[in-house]
């Protein structure tokens, strides 16, 4: 507005220069001075002050659902509306950033065992530790390629175990795994469903499951919605947060990585299918309420 502009910048320009400048009349301008704040347009200032510091906070990694959950979490905002939360980072040119696609890197055409479709997209579970669900990314480091391979819990899709390597074969899935079973010390029957890819088919990393008396299963050939919790932690990843970032080298990169999966994605980002809770959040209160 052109009064705002104008009384922001009173202490740099005259208030008769920037009237003639802007097209508006001193009268008009000095008439607006005196009309007091309206309580809406005090609290909207309030709020959308709050607005930008958790935007900050999630790195622009948010859109007005996942702010308005933060904000009702705080009583002074407990009943304030997502269209008008869309509204005001709409004045403040505020976005979630862009998720972009990404390409596959799922080789499936080897003559390893396949397993069943054991999952068939049922991607609710009542109790973690219930099914698993791998997948594999790539991401840019340096001037190279490097793989991503995690395991998601499908009840509150915490990363249970992820690592970083220089090559697609199964050793890094093997080692993610190894670290999910150590965090998570998984009873009998653990379901672990994944795409058909060489890394899961591999001799030896179905070996692994059975060592500790998990069940395997497959996503159908080329149908990447069976694997679909695993494809949209991906493509939150990739979409806002490693193609917004440069990484130097593999260090840097498990570094940002780990500060990215272990302190915001399961710790600090809310999840829809949580109630808008962070999956240690949403783990925690279950486990208290059972």
């Amino acid at each position: 507005m052109n009064f705002k502009f104008i009384k922001n910048n009173h202490s740099r320009f005259t208030v008769k220069k920037m009237c003639q400048n802007l097209s508006v009349s001193e009268s008009g301008y000095y008439r607006w001075l005196k009309v007091p704040v309206s309580n809406r347009a005090k609290i909207n200032a309030i709020l959308t002050c709050r607005i930008v510091e958790l935007y900050e906070e999630h790195n622009g990694m948010v859109g007005s659902p996942m702010l308005t959950a933060d904000l009702r979490a705080e009583s002074k905002f407990a009943s304030v509306s997502q269209k008008r939360v869309a509204r005001l980072m709409k004045t403040k040119g505020l976005q979630c950033k862009y998720v972009k696609k990404f390409k596959t890197t799922t080789d499936s055409n080897h003559k390893e065992p396949i397993a069943k479709n054991l999952l068939n997209r049922n991607f609710k579970v009542s109790s973690p530790n219930t099914v698993w669900v791998g997948d594999i990314t790539y991401l840019k480091v340096g001037k190279e390629w490097c793989y991503l391979s995690v395991f998601i819990d499908l009840f509150s899709r915490i990363v249970v175990g992820w690592d970083l390597s220089a090559t697609l074969d199964r050793t890094s899935t093997i080692k993610a795994f190894n670290k999910a079973l150590l965090r998570r010390n998984p009873c009998k029957g653990l379901m672990v469903h994944s795409d058909r890819g060489i890394q899961y088919a591999s001799g030896d990393f179905r070996e692994v499951l059975r060592k500790n008396s998990c069940i395997q299963s497959m996503s159908r050939k080329g149908n990447c919605w069976d694997n679909a919790v695993a494809e949209s932690f991906f493509h939150t990843l990739k979409g806002q947060y490693s193609n917004h970032t440069h990484f130097t080298d593999r260090r840097s990169a498990e570094l940002g990585l780990f500060n990215y999966i272990e302190a915001y994605y399961n710790h600090r980002r809310r999840h829809s299918s949580n109630g808008y809770k962070s999956p240690m959040i949403y783990e925690k209160e279950m486990e208290a309420a059972a």
